[in-house]
């Protein structure tokens, strides 16, 4: 079984969003995976969800309500089989954490994605653009779905 870890910033919009979709999307298709996330700060740890990201999730049927943001640790490397960034500079404050005999792959969310042509999830906490920010994590899970079943 696959343990995916999804990382953005506060782990308060993209991030949660990620495990909801890919979660969904993971049970769907019977694929049995354990997913979770963080952020690279500790700004929002203990919150739930941003207020206005819920909203848009919930209007495409994923329940963010009983996420909770914590922060990425070092022991993430051991209990993660994947690590995926939502942009570059989580990436690099993740490689940055990364223990010096760790192999656990790190990559972005739009890596898988290439169709989109973007290589980052833009964060809505500052874009506002929230539905923006789904369809391309929605478009990401299903491309690492179709990464794992293969």
């Amino acid at each position: 079984m696959q343990k995916i870890l999804f990382v953005c910033l506060g782990n308060i919009c993209r991030s949660p969003s990620a495990e909801a979709v890919f979660a969904a999307k993971a049970q769907a298709a019977r694929l049995p995976v354990i997913v979770d996330s963080a952020g690279t700060g500790n700004w929002h740890v203990g919150e739930p969800p941003y207020g206005p990201m819920q909203r848009a999730a919930s209007a495409r049927g994923y329940d963010l309500s009983s996420l909770r943001a914590r922060q990425i640790t070092v022991l993430d490397f051991e209990g993660f089989d994947l690590i995926i960034a939502m942009d570059e500079a989580n990436l690099r404050d993740i490689e940055r954490l990364r223990p010096s005999d760790s192999e656990t792959p790190v990559t972005l969310m739009m890596s898988y994605a290439p169709q989109t042509g973007e290589r980052v999830v833009p964060d809505p906490y500052y874009t506002r653009d929230f539905d923006e920010a789904l369809d391309l994590i929605e478009a990401a899970a299903t491309g690492l779905l179709a990464t794992l079943r293969s």
